[in-house]
């Protein structure tokens, strides 16, 4: 079969996907901005599409939003249509709407199946918005109109995918019932061959430094330390966490700038808000044991998991982050908000500990008892380890479900949508 893959930053959520699809001896093609020349990625073929149109001035702000998505679908179908008039004609076409790209796609071949990657329907009750009363919206009513708009992209969806994926339940649920029936849930996979325990694991801090398997190490890790992850919760924590572990060390990994919700005051990070807060309570001995180590190599951070005691995980209501399923995976125990994507994999007593999203001191008691009881904590970090490879394996689970959903985007009748 053709099939062209369609994703900004590609491979993305088709890291291991498309490749697998090219040793079966499919023709794979991407479209992706990622690239500024044609050439080669482990089988797949990738060409570059540029952004045609620069947006416009003076819109409506509620609009702004959509507009980069209409800017990006124009800018894709006319890449498209470019590959068309060279005889290309795709029999799947595999994407991800989030940045509008595959709007126009059902429109140029009206025959291909097309199958989406669904990420997250934006909600104005039961999710995040509003879900942190310390970072109110100004106005909630209109907010909650805006948010209806983000989903433009999403609607205008409906009648272009013949199926869709998603990688949790959360994610899938958080969609209409109208899309939900075409949604198949198969996470993106975790190597869990290669995110293992490592008992001889050692960790270079950069300050002469070093820590392993036998220190006591307490793990934060995010793409952004930011307020959607609970990084404001998790810094509250630290004097008290500081002051009942004497011997801890506690490694936050993430970077200064947002990658979801409002931005911080001008001329500042949340990163820098929240060390403000608390650095007044917390003695400079203390402070000493706190490692902010920004964004490192993925190598790495899979040392980083393996010499930690603990991991502590917190979001809001949206996407969960693949880096909680790789901690399980490393065998870590777990400390987790008590959250609706959280509730999928870590189940209290059983694969981690949960505590309430807000409650700082309930963090502080929960990471202190699993450090307090290895036991305890060597049989959490077993069960999520077995869980992870049982539920979101790579090999084994998610990468054969996810060829067998192609399959039956293949036998589907061509350009037909299933409400």
């Amino acid at each position: 079969m053709n099939i062209l893959f369609i994703h900004q930053n590609f491979p993305g959520q088709y890291k291991h996907l498309a490749p697998a699809l090219a040793r079966a001896g499919h023709k794979c093609v991407a479209l992706t901005l990622r690239v500024e020349k044609p050439k080669q990625w482990q089988g797949v073929q990738l060409l570059p599409y540029k952004i045609r149109r620069n947006p416009g001035q003076g819109l409506h702000p509620w609009l702004v939003d959509f507009e980069t998505k209409l800017l990006r679908g124009e800018s894709c179908y006319l890449a498209a249509r470019e590959l068309k008039a060279q005889g290309f004609q795709p029999d799947l076409i595999v994407a991800h709407p989030g940045w509008g790209e595959s709007m126009f796609l059902r429109d140029l071949w009206p025959e291909a199946r097309i199958g989406l990657y669904y990420e997250l329907y934006y909600a104005a009750r039961e999710g995040d918005l509003g879900f942190d009363p310390e970072f109110p919206q100004k106005m909630p009513e209109v907010e909650a109109m805006r948010l209806r708009l983000k989903n433009l992209n999403n609607m205008m969806h409906l009648e272009v995918g013949d199926m869709g994926i998603s990688p949790t339940e959360f994610q899938a649920n958080s969609f209409p019932e109208a899309f939900r029936d075409r949604i198949t849930v198969i996470h993106d996979g975790i190597d869990t061959e290669h995110v293992v325990p490592n008992p001889d694991a050692g960790l270079d801090l950069g300050d002469g430094c070093r820590v392993t398997c036998a220190d006591e190490v307490i793990t934060f890790v995010n793409r952004n330390l930011e307020p959607y992850r609970g990084y404001h919760i998790f810094m509250r924590a630290l004097p008290r966490l500081l002051k009942e572990r004497p011997k801890a060390r506690v490694l936050l990994v993430g970077g200064d700038e947002v990658s979801y919700g409002a931005q911080p005051p001008k001329g500042q990070s949340w990163k820098q808000i929240f060390i403000d807060e608390v650095r007044g309570k917390i003695a400079t001995p203390d402070w000493e044991r706190v490692h902010f180590l920004g964004r490192i190599p993925y190598e790495r951070f899979l040392s980083l998991l393996q010499v930690s005691s603990v991991h502590v995980y917190l979001t809001y209501p949206f996407v969960l982050s693949w880096s909680l399923i790789e901690a399980m995976s490393a065998g870590v125990p777990i400390v987790a908000s008590d959250t609706a994507p959280l509730h999928e994999a870590v189940h209290h007593g059983v694969t981690g500990r949960l505590f309430p999203f807000f409650e700082a001191e309930r963090l502080v008691e929960e990471v202190c008892g699993v450090l307090e009881d290895r036991d305890m904590a060597e049989g959490l970090g077993r069960a999520a380890r077995k869980f992870a490879q049982e539920k979101y394996d790579l090999r084994s689970v998610c990468l054969p479900q996810q060829m067998q959903w192609i399959d039956r985007l293949a036998s589907m009748e061509p350009g037909r949508i299933t409400m």
